[in-house]
C-alpha cells in the first residue's frame, strides 16, 4: 500500500482524507526510552535524542518494502511506525536488535514492541497514516486517529505487546548523527507542544480549530525553529560526547573511522562555508537551507507535537487557547519551554541529498511536555 502524501502540511494535516486507513493486517512498531527523568538529570538528553533517531533510522528501513515508504515519526524519547504486513518479522527482529544495542552500546534502556492494527481496531482505535514528502524520498510520516495513543500505551501497560531485546542486524543506523550543537531560540523561547484530541469527532473538531488558530497566532512558517537555515553556522569539530555516541552506529573495527569521517565532514562544512557556502561539489548554504526545510518541528500522532520558536507573547497566547479547549474537554495538552533546539540528524546519501532532521526542544522539550501532560492527571 502507497501511503498518500502531504504536500501543504498546514492545510492537509488535521483533514482525515489525505491519510489512508490502516489494513486490520498492518501493525504499529513502538519504541520509547525507559527512565527518560534518570537520564535527562544526568545530563544526557542527547543520547536519548540519538536512540530516538535509531529508531527511526531502522524502522523506515524495515517498515515496508520499496518502492513503498515507510511512514515512520520521532518522538523526541521515541518513535512510532507503520509496518507492513509482509515485513512484520523484519520489524519484530529489528526492534530487539535495537533495544539490545541502545542498552549495551548508549546505556539508553529502550522498551520497544509491535502492536497489530486488527487489535487496536477491535478495541475501537482509528489509525490513519500518511507522509509529508519533501521529494526525493526524503519523508516524515504523519498519523491521524487515536490507535497510535493507544499503541504506545498498550506496549507500556501490557507485556504481550513488547518484545525482548536480542542481538541482531540494524540497517540503517549507520547514518545516524548528532553533531549539530543547539541552535538558540531567534525569536524568544522554544516551546514543544503536545495535543491528544478527545476520541471521535469531537476531538477532530478540536483539532481543526486549533490548526487555524495556532496559524493565526503564528504562522508555521515563521515559527520554525531553525528558520530559513541561515543561524546554521558549521561549528568545525563536533563536540566529544557527540562523537562518543555516534561511533556506536558501526561495529567497534570501524569506529576510528568513522570518528575521522565526522570530524572531517564538519570541517569541510565549515570551510566552505567561510569560503562562501559553495565549493565544487559542496554547497553549504543549500545543505543549510535543506537542514531546516527537512526538519519535522511539526508533526501529527494522533493530535500535534510541534517545536516552535515563539516570543513570550505567543508562547502565552498558545498555552490560553490549549487550556480552553482542554477546559471544554476536547484534548489534553502539554508544553515546555528551552532557549534552544536540538538537531538529530539522519542522512542516507549526502551526495544524492538524502537527508532529514529530528528537532526536539533542548532538555528533552518533548518528554518535559508528555510529563506536564500526565502530571494533570496525578491526584493531588
Amino acid at each position: 500500500m502507497t501511503l498518500p502524501a502531504l504536500r501543504d502540511f498546514g492545510r492537509n494535516a488535521v483533514d482525515p482524507g489525505h491519510y489512508q486507513a490502516l489494513g486490520r493486517d498492518w501493525f504499529l512498531a513502538v519504541a520509547d526510552v525507559v527512565a527518560s527523568t534518570d537520564l535527562a538529570g544526568q545530563g544526557r538528553d542527547r543520547d536519548v535524542n540519538f536512540v530516538a533517531g535509531a529508531a527511526v533510522a531502522v524502522l523506515t528501513r524495515v517498515g515496508t518494502k520499496p518502492p513503498d515508504v515507510t511512514a515512520c515519526q520521532f518522538g523526541g524519547d521515541g518513535a512510532i511506525a507503520a509496518v507492513a504486513p509482509d515485513c512484520a518479522a523484519a520489524a519484530r527482529a529489528a526492534l530487539a536488535a535495537l533495544a539490545h544495542w541502545a542498552s549495551v552500546e548508549i546505556g539508553v534502556p529502550l522498551r520497544v514492541g509491535l502492536v497489530p492494527v486488527a487489535a487496536l481496531a477491535d478495541a475501537g482505535h482509528d489509525v490513519r497514516a500518511a507522509l509529508q514528502d519533501f521529494g526525493n524520498g526524503n519523508v516524515f510520516g504523519q498519523f491521524l486517529g487515536d490507535g497510535v495513543l493507544a499503541a504506545d500505551s498498550w506496549v507500556k501497560a501490557d507485556a504481550r505487546w513488547r518484545i525482548d531485546p536480542a542481538p541482531g542486524e540494524l540497517p540503517g543506523i549507520e547514518g545516524l548523527s548528532c553533531r549539530w550543537q543547539p541552535v538558540p531560540a531567534a525569536r524568544g523561547r522554544v516551546m514543544c507542544v503536545i495535543v491528544d484530541p478527545a476520541p471521535g469527532e469531537r476531538g477532530r473538531a478540536a483539532l481543526e480549530r486549533l490548526n487555524d488558530a495556532l496559524e493565526g497566532i503564528v504562522p508555521g512558517m515563521t515559527a520554525a525553529p531553525l528558520g530559513d537555515g541561515a543561524r546554521l553556522a558549521p561549528k568545525g569539530v563536533p563536540g566529544r560526547r557527540a562523537l562518543a555516541v555516534e561511533m556506536r552506529v558501526v561495529p567497534r573495527g570501524r569506529r576510528l573511522l568513522r570518528l575521522f569521517a565526522a570530524i572531517g565532514g564538519m570541517l569541510i562544512l565549515k570551510a566552505v562555508h567561510a569560503l562562501g557556502g559553495k565549493v565544487g561539489g559542496v554547497d553549504a548554504d543549500r545543505y543549510r537551507r535543506e537542514l531546516a526545510r527537512r526538519s519535522d518541528y511539526r508533526k501529527f500522532a494522533g493530535g500535534p507535537r510541534f517545536v516552535l520558536d515563539v516570543t513570550d507573547a505567543e508562547a502565552e497566547a498558545i498555552e490560553t487557547l490549549l487550556a480552553r479547549e482542554e477546559a471544554g474537554g476536547a484534548i489534553r495538552f502539554g508544553t515546555s519551554r528551552a532557549d534552544s533546539t536540538t538537531i538529530t540528524c539522519l542522512v542516507g546519501d549526502f551526495a544524492a541529498d538524502r537527508h532529514i532532521h529530528f528537532v526536539d526542544g533542548d532538555g528533552l522539550g518533548f518528554w518535559r511536555a508528555a510529563s506536564a501532560m500526565k502530571a494533570k492527571r496525578r491526584p493531588n
